[in-house]
């Protein structure tokens, strides 16, 4: 025998399996008990709430010989008959494939006739928003004045397509997107009757991943039991089944984010990407994870509006005294942009890297938040203690730079005394850095060698991937140090210095390179 589809062998025949929608489904009892049923319905909202079942539950009620508190009996022959397609009294016509005027005509034709059996004839109009034009103008005026044993159901998903004289003419539903905690629970129960084990974490992320959809909820669920038929369903299983990736990576990108570490954005995005896991899914809850995260920071009381385990929120707890609000805002429109550009690209890998660099780089942008952050930044400076400019410095003058109009800019001083092991270092330079593995040998190759203050070697990096390299990441600082040392057979401290850019490093700091001949030659591999 063929296998059922999950959302097709448990779609609702009563009222009772209706989830989420008591708002309808009560309005609907109530007036088929009192015999107020109107003749013509309109059911919007969005895919996988229920508007078809729905419809089809009402058509079968309103024809049952005995009709219960919850709907349809079920087991009378109307029913039957209705339930197998075989009843001339419920007609479903798909309107994305029948949205001509003839279409439309047949059915305005057919109405005059009376039902064989049963009291009404009830026409459910699937996906109405496609009728053409014309096709709508036919229907309007049977829509208006049918005759008293005919019902229309129309249902559609975007109600705003359509024209105000039919509006006017139907009674309006609206089906709202059903809750995860909804969705979870009927997940659970038909897990329990199709025997499948399955951990309640998992079906959460089902849920949510559906997007108040039951529909799809379901088509999901059975996506990752047949994937992983005969095991446990456990949170990690549904993760690698729809490429999602785990909400502990989200909280560790946005430290690196925080922590302006591009570099570390970039390692991290790497591993997601060697996991298989799929870069639109990423882009959508890392946006979610951030709504989370400006939800937590604007009140304390919002563990019920906010789905996720008590250590992940107290996670985001922490994460929220770390960035203010602004910064939040300016995180999450760079990703809403970013996931309306994603899902068509053709490099979304770069497209998210881009995303990052952004989130790292307020300097990048020029919004009122990326403004607003930037000054942050500079007032964080000011209170940890920077050095401050010299007299007579101007802004934009790099520092040691004259300020006499036209004057030229005096290069800085060869160091006096140069010790002997940093010259060693130095006339060994190109050797070292050909000898070094790839990131490092090519940030390598843009750093200027100089003496530092306590006649340590100084590495002068611009401000960038090169610097936050070494300066975000100490183990690969101290490999530079073990590259140095086995080629002057010693230990030697190595001070890593940032700086804006080449202009400011050629007026600041002595290039040791320039003082010993050949060394300043382009770097070969050894």
């Amino acid at each position: 025998m063929s296998y059922t589809a999950l959302y097709r062998k448990f779609r609702p025949s009563t009222f009772a399996d209706v989830k989420g929608q008591d708002h309808i489904v009560t309005t609907l009892k109530n007036q088929i008990r009192a015999g107020r049923i109107g003749h013509a319905y309109l059911f919007t909202g969005t895919r996988g709430t229920g508007k078809t079942s729905v419809a089809k539950i009402f058509a079968r009620t309103v024809n049952c010989e005995n009709p219960t508190q919850d709907g349809p009996c079920g087991e009378c022959a109307i029913c039957r008959a209705i339930a197998a397609g075989a009843s001339m009294n419920v007609i479903e016509i798909d309107a994305a494939s029948n949205n001509g005027v003839d279409n439309i005509r047949e059915i305005v034709e057919e109405v005059s006739y009376s039902p064989a059996e049963g009291k009404y004839k009830v026409y459910i109009i699937d996906e109405v928003h496609m009728l053409s034009i014309g096709a709508f103008n036919a229907l309007l005026k049977t829509l208006e004045e049918p005759p008293s044993y005919v019902i229309f159901i129309l249902a559609t998903t975007e109600v705003h397509k359509l024209p105000i004289t039919i509006l006017s003419r139907c009674q309006r539903y609206d089906f709202k997107r059903i809750t995860i905690d909804t969705i979870a629970a009927r997940m659970q129960q038909l897990t329990e009757i199709e025997q499948v084990q399955v951990e309640e974490k998992a079906l959460r992320y089902i849920a949510k991943a559906a997007d108040g959809s039951m529909r799809d909820a379901l088509s999901l669920l059975d996506q990752c039991v047949a994937f992983h038929l005969g095991n446990e369903l456990t949170y990690d299983k549904v993760l690698d089944v729809l490429g999602a990736v785990d909400t502990e990576v989200f909280s560790r990108l946005l430290r690196c984010v925080l922590e302006r570490d591009v570099l570390g954005c970039v390692q991290l995005l790497e591993e997601i990407v060697m996991q298989g896991r799929e870069l639109t899914q990423f882009v959508t809850d890392f946006t979610w994870y951030l709504r989370n995260l400006m939800l937590v920071q604007s009140s304390d009381n919002l563990e019920d509006v906010i789905d996720m385990s008590s250590d992940n929120l107290a996670r985001l707890k922490e994460e929220a005294d770390m960035v203010d609000m602004n910064s939040i805002i300016r995180y999450i429109r760079i990703f809403s942009e970013l996931s309306g550009q994603i899902r068509y690209a053709s490099q979304k890998r770069i497209l998210v890297e881009i995303a990052l660099i952004k989130l790292c780089r307020p300097g990048m942008e020029t919004s009122q938040e990326a403004l607003l952050e930037r000054i942050r930044d500079v007032e964080d400076k000011v209170e940890k203690g920077v050095a401050l400019p010299p007299a007579g410095y101007m802004p934009g003058q790099a520092p040691g730079a004259s300020d006499a109009g036209g004057a030229p800019r005096q290069k800085p001083q060869r160091p006096q005394a140069i010790p002997d092991d940093v010259r060693e270092v130095v006339s060994h330079w190109p050797a070292i850095v050909g000898n070094a593995e790839n990131p490092m040998r090519i940030y390598l190759k843009e750093a200027v060698p100089s003496l530092g203050g306590d006649g340590h070697l100084m590495l002068v990096l611009k401000d960038g991937v090169a610097s936050d390299y070494f300066t975000q990441h100490p183990q690969n600082k101290e490999q530079l140090e073990n590259l140095i040392a086995d080629y002057i057979g010693k230990e030697m401290e190595v001070n890593i210095q940032v700086a804006g850019d080449e202009q400011e490093i050629e007026e600041t700091y002595y290039d040791l390179r320039q003082g010993i001949p050949g060394v300043n030659m382009e770097i070969e591999e050894e």
